[in-house]
C-alpha cells in the first residue's frame, strides 16, 4: 500500500537516513521507534505528503485517505467540541448535498437510460456516505469523545474553553472519526489518562485500516502493533513483531554484529600483519598486492554508538519509621470558579508502610493529584487528618513542578539554587547522568522541551536524600528507554513510593498496593497491579 525504497533524507549536513526501505501493507499495524532527533516525525511528514525525499522513491495509491495526528494541532475556535469533531471530514456535507440533489432529480421524469445512470450514481454516493459514517456521524463523534474522556456535559462547550491537553483529545477524536485508510499517529497517548488509553487501544484493535504510530507507552505498543520500524543512526530497520520482540531481537542482532565485527577485526589484523612482514620481500610481492586489494574491497562493519540513557544512583536512603503516612477521614472540597462546591473525595482512611509501592488510580478528575498534594502538604484537607511518620523525608514530583522552574535560569543555575549545599562538580556530574552535556547545562529553562524539564526536576530530587517518593505522572515526556531507566531506579530505591501514572507497564513492575479513587471514595487493594486488574474485571461481570 505504502512503499518507501532507497529513502535518503537530510537537513543541511545532518543525514537522517540513507537508503531506507520499508512498506505498510493494508490493515497492518506498525510501530515506529528511535531516539529523539533520529527523524521519526520527518517520516510521518513524508508519508503525509508534507515533505519530500532527497533520494529514493515513495509511492502510495492515488485515492489513499490518510489521517495524521501530530503534536502540533491547528487552532480551534467558534465551534463546540462535538461540532468540531463532526467537521473532521469535509466530504460528508458535500455528499449530503449531492444525495439530496439526486433525490430531487429522481422525483422528476426522465428516460430509462438516464434513470439507470442516476440510480447508479445515487447508489455510489450512498455507499460512500455510509462508509464515512454519514448516517450516524453525531453518535459516532459523541462515542469517540466520551471514550477520550470528554463526556456529554462538555459536548457543547466551545473548543476555545478547553486547555491544550484537552484540545489534543478533540484533535485525536477528529482523526478517528475520519476512519482513514492509513492512520498516522505521533504519540497519541501523551495527553490521555489510563482509561482513555485503554479505550483507544480497543478502538485501534478494531480499526480496519492501516496504522503507523509512535508511542512511549510500551504496553500500548505491545497490544497493537505487529511490526516495528526503527529509525536510528541513519538507518531504517524493520522487525516483525511487537515492541518486546523488537527489543529482544535488536539485542540478538547487536550481539551477532559485535561477533561479526570481532571476526573481521581479527582477520584484518592477520592480513595487515602479513602485509607488514612481507611488504619488502620481492618473493611475496604478488601475495602482498593480492591481500592489499582484498582489504580495499572489504566493507568495514560499523558498530552503532551506544544509545545514551539516564544513570540513576540514589544517595544513601535515610531510615524512616515503619508508618510512613497515616490518614483518617480525609476529605477535600474544591470551590469552583462559579462559586460552587465540588466534593473531590471524603472519609478516606489508610496507612502507607515503609517500602510500600502504592499506585494511586482513578478516572480523570477523581482527585488523584489532589490526594497527592494533601499528602505532600501542597494543599490542606477540608476534613480529616493525615500525619507523616517519624524521620520521613519527602521527595515530590508533579507536572506542576515543571512550572515552578525559573524560565530565565540556566539548568546549572536552577540546580545550584535548589541544591545549595552541592559543589559545582557534583552538580555537573549529576546533570551528566541525566544526559545534559557540558554545553547543555548553560541552556535556559525556557528553551527546554517537556522531557528535558522533567529530567531537571528529577535531578533535583535525586540530589537530596529522601525515603518517601511521591510521583505524579513522572513518565510524561520520557521515551521508553528513559522510562525503563527510571523504572529500574525506583525498583532499587530503598524507600517508599506513591505514584500516579498511566503507564501500565510501569505500574505492573513496581506496584504492591493500589489506592483507587472512585465516586468520591477511596478503596485500598492489597496486591500487585495484575491482581487489582483481575479483581476489577471479576467485579464488573
Amino acid at each position: 500500500m505504502v512503499h518507501l525504497s532507497g529513502l535518503t533524507k537530510q537537513y543541511g549536513n545532518k543525514v537522517l537516513y540513507r537508503n531506507g526501505n520499508f512498506q505498510i501493507n493494508p490493515g497492518e499495524k506498525v510501530g515506529l521507534v528511535g531516539p529523539n532527533g533520529a527523524g521519526k516525525s520527518t517520516l510521518f511528514k513524508i508519508i503525509a505528503g508534507e515533505e519530500g525525499v532527497d533520494e529514493g522513491s515513495f509511492s502510495k495509491p492515488e485515492r489513499l485517505v490518510i489521517g495524521y495526528f501530530s503534536q502540533n494541532i491547528a487552532e480551534m475556535s467558534g465551534l463546540s467540541a462535538l461540532e468540531e469533531v463532526k467537521a473532521a471530514n469535509p466530504k460528508v456535507p458535500v455528499l449530503t448535498k449531492k444525495i439530496q440533489e439526486l433525490e430531487l432529480k429522481l422525483s422528476e421524469e426522465m428516460s430509462d437510460d438516464e434513470m439507470q445512470k442516476t440510480l447508479e450514481e445515487y447508489g455510489e454516493l450512498q455507499a460512500e456516505f455510509e462508509r464515512l459514517g454519514g448516517y450516524d456521524l453525531e453518535s459516532q463523534a459523541a462515542e469517540i469523545l466520551t471514550g477520550l474522556g470528554i463526556g456529554p456535559d462538555d459536548y457543547n462547550r466551545p473548543t476555545e474553553s478547553f486547555s491544550g491537553g484537552w484540545k489534543m483529545r478533540i484533535a485525536l477524536a477528529k482523526i478517528l472519526l475520519l476512519k482513514p485508510d492509513l492512520l498516522l499517529m505521533d504519540e497519541p497517548t501523551n495527553h490521555l489518562d489510563l482509561e482513555s488509553i485503554v479505550w483507544l487501544e480497543e478502538w485501534l484493535k478494531q480499526f480496519k485500516g492501516s496504522l503507523f504510530m509512535t508511542s512511549h507507552d510500551r504496553d500500548f505498543m505491545n497490544r497493537i502493533v505487529t511490526k516495528i520500524v526503527e529509525v536510528a543512526y541513519q538507518k531504517i530497520t524493520v522487525f516483525s513483531g511487537n515492541y518486546d520482540y523488537y527489543e529482544k531481537e535488536k539485542n540478538i542482532r547487536k550481539e551477532q554484529l559485535l561477533a561479526s565485527a570481532k571476526r573481521q577485526e581479527d582477520m584484518l589484523a592477520k592480513e595487515k600483519e602479513f602485509i607488514a612482514r612481507f611488504a619488502a620481500r620481492a618473493s611475496h610481492a604478488a601475495q602482498v598486492q593480492s591481500r592489499v586489494k582484498k582489504l580495499d574491497k572489504i566493507d568495514i562493519i560499523e558498530i552503532p554508538p551506544e544509545e545514551e540513557a539516564m544513570q540513576f544512583v540514589w544517595p544513601e536512603t535515610p531510615r524512616g519509621g515503619e508508618e510512613v503516612v497515616k490518614f483518617q477521614d480525609l476529605g477535600k472540597i474544591w470551590t469552583t470558579t462559579e462559586g460552587k462546591e465540588k466534593n473531590v473525595f471524603s472519609k478516606a482512611n489508610g496507612l502507607v508502610k515503609r517500602l510500600d509501592r502504592v499506585a494511586v488510580v482513578g478516572v480523570n478528575g477523581a482527585g488523584k493529584s489532589t490526594f497527592m498534594k494533601i499528602i505532600t502538604g501542597q494543599t490542606q484537607p477540608t476534613s480529616g487528618t493525615y500525619q507523616l511518620g517519624a524521620s520521613i523525608k519527602l521527595g515530590y514530583f508533579s507536572q506542576n513542578s515543571l512550572d515552578i522552574l525559573d524560565p530565565e535560569n540556566t539548568i546549572l543555575d536552577e540546580l545550584q539554587y535548589r541544591v545549595p549545599n552541592s559543589t559545582i562538580g557534583s552538580i555537573r556530574s549529576l546533570l551528566g547522568a541525566f544526559l545534559f552535556s557540558q554545553e547543555d547545562v548553560e541552556k535556559k529553562i525556557k528553551v527546554l522541551s517537556g522531557g528535558e524539564k522533567s529530567r531537571v526536576v528529577l535531578a533535583t530530587m535525586l540530589a537530596q536524600p529522601v525515603n518517601f517518593l511521591v510521583l505524579d505522572e513522572p513518565t510524561n515526556h520520557l521515551d521508553i528507554v528513559s522510562r525503563q531507566v527510571l523504572l529500574d531506579a525506583i525498583k532499587s530505591f530503598q524507600g517508599t513510593v506513591m505514584i500516579v501514572s498511566h503507564d501500565r507497564h510501569f505500574l505492573r513492575e513496581i506496584t504492591n498496593r493500589v489506592f483507587e479513587l472512585n465516586k468520591n471514595e477511596l478503596t485500598i487493594w492489597d496486591g500487585h497491579w495484575d491482581y487489582y486488574m483481575e479483581k476489577k474485571k471479576s467485579l464488573s461481570k
